[in-house]
């Protein structure tokens, strides 16, 4: 409705040019004025008439998707106005060239006048909108002079907009009202471990908005800090380096840890053969490769020793330029496969002293995930069943607590989508809320 309204008002500023010409009367005049001025400060300060949202950000991309919505209404009543105008004339003119190059003249003005209220509405969005992909980015701009398509991107585009607004606002509304109950203030301090090829980035955070959201709830949080790509061995004596750094920083006694992939294979290493069994009350495993990837070893076996070396001193000089000191791309991924992991099982001993849990996912449809999971995961099928893009089903189950994630519709939850990689609302499945219920769950159990 408020859209309609603005429209109406904004189409009275398209029209001004002939309505000042039209109605002589100092009244008129008024009224016609003060609409240009309330259009213009619609383009200028749409907040000032609009609904107030929980952040700059959204009240940008809420002001974008009004006056897009506007846009496409008042371009209606516009088309209506031009055609009618080219049949009928209006105003009439005795002298037809004299009134043809007043009809151009005010056609070319309509267009001008819709062009800016389109450009204030897209550059709002393009701005603010964290929930248009780059894919819908390009397809706006390569479709918006294709007339209809255009319009067609444009319907989509918003409904992601107005939905990325009212669920973020929604979220924002959740976690004041639950602020002073700290659902996420656990004994002992989170400490989140990453898995392989990644590292933990201030700037760029692996686990994307889920940190952020736990604060906001009474979490405190640390990160693992571990090189990207090493052994498992090597990986679990750098964790529990860190722990050991942050108990003697905090006094706390023991933290709980969450780590994802890999992470949780070297956290587990570092609780069995690092000492850590003291040190850390629970470990929540996600999406982790507990019985390897049987995807990894048909990999290993197939490709060519020479070729192996290429890659790995490829990943290895790219690593060492994000951070690594010494990456070791085929120790991380050898100790990644079924077999490594076979024998590693057998070899590292669960503590009676710590609460294990593990949680897994997978995707339902392969052009659902990302680049590159939506590749992968018709291969690791072949090899692992059912699966996240890179690790299959039968291997995420560990500890005493297994949670299997599956989403409505037909998307399916990815490797990826754990983390938060692509700061993508999944509909059917709220990544940070997961999370927030995670540690919740752990802080009622004394953790």
């Amino acid at each position: 409705m408020i859209s309609i309204l603005f429209a109406f008002f904004y189409f009275v500023c398209a029209l001004s040019n002939t309505m000042l010409r039209v109605y002589d009367s100092g009244f008129s005049k008024v009224i016609i004025w003060l609409m240009i001025i309330f259009s213009i400060l619609f383009i200028l300060r749409p907040s000032l008439f609009l609904k107030k949202r929980s952040t700059k950000r959204l009240q940008m991309c809420y002001n974008g998707c009004v006056q897009l919505t506007a846009f496409l209404i008042s371009c209606v009543f516009s088309f209506i106005y031009v055609l009618w105008m080219m049949i009928f004339g209006v105003p009439f003119h005795s002298d037809i060239k004299a009134g043809a190059l007043f009809m151009l003249g005010q056609i070319v003005y309509v267009v001008l006048i819709e062009a800016v209220l389109f450009w204030a509405g897209i550059i709002r969005l393009y701005l603010s909108s964290t929930q248009i992909r780059v894919k819908w980015r390009v397809i706006g701009a390569v479709c918006g002079m294709i007339p209809i398509v255009h319009l067609f991107v444009l319907f989509h585009m918003l409904k992601l907009a107005y939905k990325e607004v009212d669920f973020e606002d929604e979220k924002a509304r959740q976690d004041e009202l639950r602020a002073s109950y700290e659902i996420c203030k656990t004994k002992y301090p989170i400490v989140m471990v990453h898995g392989v090829f990644f590292r933990d980035f201030k700037l760029l955070n692996y686990w994307g908005r889920i940190p952020e959201e736990l604060e906001k709830n009474g979490a405190t949080i640390f990160y693992g800090n571990q090189e990207s790509a090493h052994s498992v061995k090597e990986s679990a004596e750098e964790v529990a380096d860190r722990i050991r750094t942050i108990m003697k920083k905090t006094g706390c006694e023991k933290v709980n840890v969450i780590a994802h992939s890999k992470g949780g294979l070297d956290t587990r290493y570092a609780i069995s053969k690092c000492g850590m069994d003291d040190c850390i009350a629970s470990l929540t495993t996600i999406n982790t490769p507990h019985r390897g990837c049987e995807f990894a070893d048909y990999l290993l076996d197939k490709i060519p020793e020479k070729q192996q070396k290429i890659i790995a001193d490829s990943y290895n000089a790219a690593l060492k330029k994000i951070g690594d000191d010494t990456p070791d791309f085929m120790a991380a991924v050898s100790d990644l496969t079924a077999s490594a992991c076979k024998n590693r099982n057998e070899e590292i001993l669960d503590s009676d002293k710590v609460y294990y849990q593990s949680v897994g996912s997978y995707l339902k449809r392969p052009v659902s995930g990302r680049f590159p999971l939506n590749f992968t995961t018709v291969l690791v099928k072949h090899f692992d069943g059912k699966n996240d893009g890179l690790v299959g089903e039968k291997s995420f189950e560990w500890g005493e607590k297994y949670t299997f994630l599956e989403n409505t519709g037909n998307r399916g939850i990815s490797h990826g989508d754990m983390i938060d990689l692509n700061r993508e609302n999944i509909s059917g499945f709220d990544v940070r809320e997961f999370y927030v219920q995670l540690v919740a769950d752990l802080k009622s159990r004394g953790f």
